[in-house]
């Protein structure tokens, strides 16, 4: 059962990185967003409205502009699929799904100058930086709550297994992503603007389908 679960958890990552991390620019970004995150992990001990601002506006802002504004959005060659199609089977937040949860975190805020008390839970706030605390509680409890739903609905479109894995995955990300893109800043550096070595990898023959045969994969 193990051995299954950390395959299923090896599979959602080696497929998330050959679709979703082309561009070293996305990698560079995620190995800064990696290392924010791993602070804001930390700092959860020592201040949760730290790390949740530094979460939001620092690790999520960086991960998310390198999907949205430097990957490929083109049809991938690498993987024989188009852009709609891999965003069909993504498992996880694909970018429609993204876009609805960051314009929660943006909007969020606006909910608070509205009612400065949050519906009697707030003391309302009365500087700036009591503004800003009560907003990054705010932030603490969408990124939980988005965790939370996405893995919930994985239950029901797919199995408990899937949702538990994706889960797993995104919370440990941060590591696994620091390992994964430390060479890519270097890469970047010197002008190597995509990864050459994602179809080196003996790992890529699953992805050499055609689009019927990789649904038929996912299904």
């Amino acid at each position: 059962m193990i051995k299954n679960y950390l395959e299923q958890l090896r599979i959602q990552r080696w497929d998330d990185h050959r679709y979703y991390h082309h561009s070293r620019i996305n990698q560079s970004l995620h190995f800064i967003s990696a290392l924010s995150f791993l602070f804001a992990y930390v700092w959860l001990f020592v201040d949760p409205v730290i790390s949740a601002l530094v979460g939001w506006l620092v690790s999520m802002t960086s991960r998310q502009a390198g999907h949205f504004f430097f990957e490929p959005h083109t049809y991938d060659h690498i993987n024989q699929a188009t852009h709609e199609y891999k965003e069909e089977i993504k498992v996880g937040y694909n970018l429609q799904r993204k876009v609805v949860l960051m314009a929660i975190w943006a909007a969020s805020p606006l909910v608070l100058l509205a009612d400065p008390t949050l519906f009697g839970l707030f003391t309302p706030w009365a500087s700036a930086t009591d503004f800003m605390r009560q907003v990054a509680k705010i932030w603490l409890v969408v990124g939980g709550g988005g965790l939370l739903f996405r893995t919930v609905h994985l239950f029901f479109i797919r199995d408990v297994e899937t949702g538990l894995v994706w889960m797993t995955k995104i919370l440990t990300d941060p590591f696994h992503d620091l390992m994964l893109y430390r060479s890519a800043p270097l890469a970047l550096m010197r002008g190597e603007l995509m990864d050459p070595g994602l179809h080196l990898n003996p790992e890529h023959t699953l992805g050499l389908i055609s689009e019927p045969a990789l649904e038929e994969q996912h299904a």
